[in-house]
């Protein structure tokens, strides 16, 4: 990522990260290559990188968030609305990431493996892929 390309994506992500990193309010006061080797050394998680790569969130913010949602799944499991498919908590990872609820579609259970085997050979067009 190059000192042009994080100004044409965001210069006030790029300001931000400068003087939060290493307290530079005024980083066009630096010499160009000082100024391109500090944006070069800003960490995966600064604004102007995120913004580049299209992350809505940072790694341990995602990790966090789909821990919660697992742990919410295993509590309500055990819950009567579990027992009669209602209730399931929304995904707060799928939250950070602006994915809809429901937007993967229905899910289907199988009671055995050749139950399984069958439908997935439906879907495939009786294709097995080896088995």
């Amino acid at each position: 990522m190059t000192l042009a390309a994080m100004l044409a994506t965001d210069a006030d992500a790029l300001t931000c990260d400068m003087a939060e990193t290493y307290g530079v309010l005024d980083w066009h006061t630096l010499p160009l290559p000082l100024a391109a080797v500090l944006a070069a050394g800003l960490r995966e998680t600064s604004r102007i990188r995120m913004k580049m790569s299209g992350a809505k969130a940072d790694p341990e913010t995602m990790l966090l968030a789909s821990i919660t949602d697992r742990v919410g799944l295993l509590v309500w499991q055990n819950t009567e609305d579990a027992r009669h498919g209602r209730g399931c908590p929304p995904s707060v990872f799928n939250l950070l990431m602006g994915i809809e609820s429901g937007q993967s579609g229905p899910v289907t259970g199988y009671a055995t493996p050749e139950e399984y085997e069958a439908a997935r050979a439906r879907i495939l067009g009786g294709e097995t892929h080896g088995h």
